[in-house]
Formats: C-alpha cells, sequence, structure tokens
C-alpha cells in the first residue's frame, strides 16, 4: 500500500513553545520505520513542507493517511481528513498523536476511519497487516488493542494502553531535517532513552500519558537509536534525565564506546540534579550544555500545590550549582491565576536572583485530563472543543486577583523583563552565535506580540 503519514501546520495564532523549538515527527518516524519493508511510504510534514495537502495527495497516490494530532490541532485534523476523503473517499484515514490518547472523541468524524489511541509494534503490525491481506468490506480490528474504527462506532475508547518507543527512522525526514532546532540549536534532533516519570506534578499531562513509574528503555534500542542520529545536537526528552539511579552514566557509557561526540540538551528536575551532582559532572564532560529545569515559581506555597519535590531554596542551590559546572539553564514557570502584580514582581526578581540562561513562563492551564480541570472549570476562558486555544501559554482561567486585561499585560512586562535583563544579549551571543540568538529572540518577540494581541481581544 501506499501510505503518507502527515504532521499538520502549525496554528498561527496559537501562543506555543514552538516559537522557540521545532522538533521532529518522532512518532511518525517510529511509524514508518514499522511500515517501510512492506509498503510505500512518505512523511509529508506540514510544518516546513510549502506543497498543500491536495499536491501531495495528486503526487503520490495514497491508499491511506495518517495524521498526528496535539490538542491545538484538532481542527486543522479535522479538516485535513475531510480533505483527503473530498479528494477520494476509498483512501483511508487515520489519526492518532498525543490528542488520539488524551481524547479521541475529539475526531469522532465521518473523515475519520480509524483513531490510533496508542501506538505499539504489535497493533500497528496487525492493523496494518489486516489493511492489506482482506478486502475493505471484510476487515475487522476489533481484537486489535488501542485502535478504533469508524465502523464499529470507535468503540475500545476506554482501553488503557502506552506508546512503544520503536527505533524511529530518522532517514524518513530527511529533506526537513535542516529546519528542526531546539532553542536556538539548529539542526537538532531528539531521542528518549526512558518513558514515564515519579514526580506526578499537579499541572503535568506527560506522567499521565507515559506513567508514573520510570521505566528505560534497553541499551540496544538507546545505542542504535544515538548510531542513527546525524545531527551535532540532540535533545533528550524524557520526564527527568537524573531521575533514576544509574540512567546517566549508562548513557554515558554507551557515548564512550562509540565515541560518540554531540551537543545535548535535556528535561531535568530540581531535587533530581540535587542529587546527581557527581553524574552531573561527567554528563557536562560528555557535552551536556543546558538542561530545562522546572522552577515554576517564587512561592513555597504554589510549589506545594503544584506537588513539587524541591523548594525555592531548592532552586536556587541548583541554579548556582549550574553556573558552577558552566551548564545552561532553560528555566520555565508556570504563572498562577491568582497572582497579584506584586506576585508578578516577586517572580521577576526571583528570577533576576536564579539568573537562567532562558526562561519561559507559562500560564497555568487545566486540561481535561486534570483534576485541576475541575477545580477550575467555572472559571475557564473558553470551551472544550476551543482546541486551539488549548496550548500551554494562552491565559485559560480567568484570573482571580485582577481583570484580564491587567493579567495578560503582566505577562507582557514578565516576557519583556525576561528578555531585556535577564537573558543577557552578549553571553547569549557568546554562547549560541548570532545565528541561533536571532532565532531565540525572533520567539521572544513572537510571544510578546501574541500577548499584546490577546490582552486587547479578551479584555472584558
Amino acid at each position: 500500500m501506499r501510505i503518507l503519514l502527515v504532521r499538520p501546520p502549525r496554528i498561527k495564532q496559537a501562543i506555543t513553545l514552538s516559537d522557540m523549538m521545532f522538533s521532529e515527527p518522532l512518532g511518525l518516524e517510529m511509524l514508518y520505520a514499522l511500515l517501510i519493508d512492506e509498503h510505500d511510504v512518505e512523511i509529508f510534514d506540514m510544518m516546513c513542507d510549502r506543497d498543500t495537502l491536495e499536491t501531495k495527495l495528486k503526487a503520490f497516490k495514497a491508499d491511506m493517511v495518517g495524521v498526528t494530532s496535539l490538542c491545538i490541532d484538532v481542527d486543522e485534523v479535522l479538516r485535513l481528513t475531510r480533505q483527503v476523503k473530498s479528494s477520494n473517499s476509498d483512501i483511508v484515514t487515520m489519526v492518532g498523536g498525543t490528542q488520539a490518547y488524551l481524547n479521541p472523541k475529539s475526531f469522532l468524524d465521518d473523515s475519520v476511519d480509524y483513531i490510533f489511541k496508542f501506538t505499539t509494534r504489535e497493533n500497528a503490525s496487525s492493523f496494518f497487516n489486516e489493511m492489506t491481506t482482506k478486502a475493505h468490506a471484510k476487515k475487522d480490528i476489533s481484537d486489535i488493542k488501542g485502535i478504533l474504527a469508524k465502523t464499529s462506532g470507535y468503540l475500545g475508547e476506554g482501553e488503557i494502553g502506552r506508546n512503544e518507543y520503536i527505533l524511529p527512522n530518522r532517514e524518513s525526514t530527511a529533506k526537513y531535517r535542516k529546519h528542526y532546532s531546539y532553542f536556538g540549536y539548529k539542526p537538532a534532533a531528539i531521542m528518549q532513552i526512558s518513558h514515564g516519570c515519579d514526580k506526578m506534578c499537579r499541572f503535568c499531562l506527560r506522567w499521565r500519558i507515559e506513567g508514573h513509574v520510570a521505566v528505560e528503555f534497553s541499551e540496544e534500542l538507546i545505542e542504535a537509536d544515538l548510531l542513527s542520529i546525524k545531527e551535532s545536537t540532540v535533545m533528550l526528552f524524557d520526564n527527568d534525565i537524573f531521575g533514576a539511579s544509574g540512567r546517566v552514566d549508562r548513557f554515558i557509557g554507551i557515548l564512550d564506546r562509540n565515541s560518540i561526540e554531540k551537543n545535548f540538551i535535556a528535561y531535568a528536575s530540581v531535587d533530581s540534579i540535587l542529587g546527581s551532582i557527581e553524574t552531573l559532572k561527567r554528563f557536562k564532560n560528555h557535552g551536556l550544555k543546558a538542561l530545562i529545569v522546572g522552577y515554576e515559581s517564587f512561592s513555597e506555597e504554589d510549589m506545594c500545590y503544584y506537588t513539587k519535590k524541591a523548594s525555592i531554596e531548592d532552586n536556587i542551590r541548583a541554579s548556582i550549582l549550574m553556573k558552577e559546572l558552566d551548564i545552561d539553564v532553560w528555566a520555565s514557570f508556570m504563572a498562577h491565576p491568582d497572582w497579584t502584580k506584586d506576585d508578578f514582581r516577586k517572580l521577576r526578581m526571583y528570577i533576576k536572583k536564579l539568573s537562567p540562561q532562558v526562561t519561559s513562563l507559562s500560564p497555568l492551564t487545566p486540561f481535561p485530563n486534570l483534576p485541576l480541570y475541575k477545580e477550575y472549570e467555572k472559571r475557564l476562558l473558553y470551551k472544550l472543543d476551543d482546541y486551539e486555544k488549548w496550548s500551554f501559554a494562552q491565559v485559560m482561567i480567568r484570573p482571580g486577583k485582577m481583570p484580564l486585561k491587567s493579567y495578560y499585560l503582566e505577562l507582557l512586562a514578565t516576557n519583556l523583563y525576561i528578555n531585556l535583563f535577564i537573558n543577557k544579549p552578549t553571553e547569549m551571543l557568546k554562547r549560541y552565535g548570532l545565528p541561533s540568538m536571532f532565532r531565540l529572540l525572533k520567539g521572544s518577540i513572537s510571544t510578546v506580540i501574541k500577548y499584546l494581541r490577546l490582552s486587547k481581544n479578551r479584555a472584558k
């Protein structure tokens, strides 16, 4: 069969971290790897390809089209699947990705034949074997876990499973790879060496998707994945790279055995950083350039509310340690909806004290799959099906201590303060170079402009 795998174009009006990072469609690369030996497969990344879907369909003549998704992509994904069916109703359409896992009901539409709630080597192989060997009218996937079919009323929504990390075929995106970047590093690849997280922060979706227990991948898989990456920079997007004893040491062993020298970026929690100082030093000597750290707040009360395992003093200790080791910190903070203007001022002073190289500030977002949703349901500014609004950086909860416009202006003021006074241009230029500095600046300016528009449009 001829199978086209599609990543939808980015939503221009949505505020997301894609302004700062733009990574490869790893899930599609994994599915491609499973299919390529028996099918003609192509990845169509609409985030960087200028062709339209209509043009691609005419050229590729697909039998099946699969589209990946995030929450903000729902309307665009359905537009694409409807376009596919309009061009040729015999083309089989599939939808997968994060949104299909969290809320498969989003895609109950006549244009969607199958919804992949989760994807594993087993269910994908069974599904495509069924599609290949039987006539359309006789296809029966009722016994295949994790895949919902329109013909059976999309039964199976409640099935529990996890996406499997399958060795991706990175050659599948060869023509796009020059576009993929991560906070100024370009080109950059992404990979993972474990699933799950035992931190279970109150606002986080990832441990709910991957599980609350960290499971490490085999060294064979990690080694093969690393060796397939040609880029000089790799983002390790594990939930907490130092979260399990020995994980990074084993990773360093793979680097040594294969004489691999690359720049590495990773997510890490404050408590795991403070508990892994010697390993941190070793990783620094093996290419670690920056850690993305969730400091979250200046307030101890907030830290307890978010069920963070670190205190605000721990944050300061970690920031001092990282400076001593010359490891960049890309800090993330969560703006609570009940902050006052004085709270925003305290946040700015706290960020100044921590002095990270890069800082992002996101409003607290109570996604429907989180307990926070019920807590803030009556204060939501948007409906559940306003999918494009459910990004990590748009205000979703009506502020409790100030008008919405004032809240947006505080977010704007904080972002401006961060970019003008905290992210020092000379230091950034020295570390990242002019092209990378320009990309970071462009992303920051884009966020500021979007907040300005929102402060006007949503003011009441």
